[in-house]
């Protein structure tokens, strides 16, 4: 691992994922996560604060040695117990089947090399009666932008850690046993070809 993937992009990475916008939608969509929480790519840990009292332990997953000691400094604001699981989501999952109440996933499905694995190891330890919380950004409805998304995906993903931006955020989902069960889509702020964003719920299909 080089210095710019070690020591600059964690940085980049965690200011990225703390503006306004993508605060908005972790104020929205954490708190109504619920019990043991698996939260895949949990980065610097700004959804940790979000948390609410209904959350006893989270589980979080982050192959970044780096983003995981962003992470810890974190902790201190939520009340949960906190495990950080350092490896690669697409790999097993030192977890029981059925033994998780919430998944979450923001902003991370985009990264994850093997994210048709990640999504199916999400699905083995989520309880039946469990909810998969996602909000992602991902491949746009609009042929123009899908045209700039595949264009620039290439050399996008070489310098922000393997992120695509021509993902099929749902297709992945539902793809790997999960049913949709809420769905909003919407474009924040900015470029068009990074900010398509799919939010919402999935269940065990």
């Amino acid at each position: 691992m080089g210095f710019y993937a070690r020591h600059i992009l964690p940085r980049l990475i965690d200011l990225a994922m703390s503006n306004k916008d993508t605060t908005r939608l972790r104020q929205i969509w954490i708190p109504q996560a619920r019990g043991d929480v698996l939260e895949i790519g949990i980065g610097s840990g700004r959804n940790l604060r979000f948390y609410s009292t209904a959350v006893e332990h989270v589980y979080g997953v982050d192959p970044s040695i780096e983003l995981q000691h962003m992470a810890r400094e974190q902790v201190r604001q939520t009340h949960a117990k906190v495990d950080f699981l350092g490896q690669s989501a697409a790999a097993p999952l030192p977890l029981p089947d059925a033994s998780i109440d919430t998944v979450v996933s923001t902003w991370t499905l985009c990264s994850i090399p093997g994210a048709v694995e990640a999504l199916k190891e999400m699905r083995r330890v989520l309880r039946p009666a469990g909810s998969f919380i996602f909000v992602e950004h991902g491949r746009a409805p609009d042929t123009r932008v899908i045209a700039w998304q595949d264009r620039l995906t290439p050399i996008w993903k070489r310098f922000t850690g393997n992120c695509h931006l021509n993902r099929k955020i749902d297709e992945l989902i539902t793809g790997a046993g999960f049913q949709i069960t809420e769905l909003k889509t919407c474009y924040l702020p900015g470029p068009r070809p990074m900010t398509f964003t799919y939010q919402g719920f999935a269940a065990r299909d």
